[in-house]
């Protein structure tokens, strides 16, 4: 049997303008070969009900979750995040019922990181099918600031997708486009002690 220790979830509704955003970048991630241990889903909308009460800590160790975030900048930027970064510095969902109050459904010991995209317009609960061209371009630029952080954690996956993505093996950074805000430094979470 298969476990998945890595969950990448787009969430989100395409039929609301840029709230498509995270199953677009779960669509272009699920081209790339990963190992059986990483997955990457199209969570759409069910995602606080039917994928994040399911994760045992036991198996998942993290989860990526890909979503539109209001955090006040200029749409199409991309933000890391961690779950802490929420209600403060004036981060919230780009819309009603969005992914931020979910998060306590995720069971600890799952780290969680969100790769927020600031969206240009959303719909919601007026239907509006498309991206903004500003989100639209921000696509190719979360999935490569994902399969950087899934290859820093998986030394294997180096050689098994750089190619397909164009880069060299050298080049081991996340990189840093000029519309890319970390707003908090991904560091591993901390292990308790008697876990492993």
């Amino acid at each position: 049997m298969t476990y998945i220790e890595t969950v990448i979830a787009g969430c989100g509704n395409p039929l609301f303008g840029d709230d498509g955003f995270g199953p677009a970048v779960a669509e272009e991630l699920q081209k790339f070969p990963f190992p059986d241990y990483v997955m990457a889903i199209d969570a759409g909308t069910s995602a606080p009900e039917l994928v994040f009460p399911l994760l045992d800590p036991t198996v998942t160790k993290k989860i990526i979750i890909i979503d539109v975030v209001d955090f006040g900048a200029a749409p199409g930027t991309v933000v890391l995040l961690r779950p802490e970064d929420f209600p403060f510095k004036g981060i919230h969902d780009a819309h009603e019922g969005g992914i931020i109050g979910s998060l306590g459904t995720i069971r600890t010991g799952i780290e969680i990181v969100i790769v927020g995209c600031q969206p240009g317009i959303v719909t919601y609960p007026e239907m509006a099918i498309g991206l903004s061209g500003e989100v639209n371009d921000a696509i190719s630029r979360t999935v490569q600031i994902i399969l950087d952080l899934v290859r820093k954690e998986n030394a294997l996956l180096k050689d098994t997708f750089l190619e397909n993505y164009g880069r060299s093996p050298e080049n081991n950074n996340i990189s840093t486009p000029d519309n890319l805000l970390y707003c908090t430094i991904l560091k591993p979470a901390a292990t308790p002690a008697g876990t492993m």
